[in-house]
């Protein structure tokens, strides 16, 4: 096995649809999935905003 040096396993689910719908994107565009999930996580990081969601664990810890 190699060495994850830049990454992390982690242990999830998924929805079933959305898995095929992965699986297939893979095959056909020949990335892994490993790459397309780090492309999805990092979208929806922007798409929330990570600004906000610090100031709001921020609001959280403080009380």
């Amino acid at each position: 096995m190699s060495d994850l040096k830049t990454r992390t396993r982690i242990g999830n689910t998924l929805d079933t649809e959305l898995l095929k719908k992965l699986k297939e994107l893979s095959s056909i565009t020949r990335i892994p999935m490993s790459r397309l999930l780090d492309e999805a996580v990092e979208d929806l990081i922007q798409k929330h905003n990570t600004t906000h969601l610090l100031a709001f664990k921020k609001n959280i810890v403080e009380k």
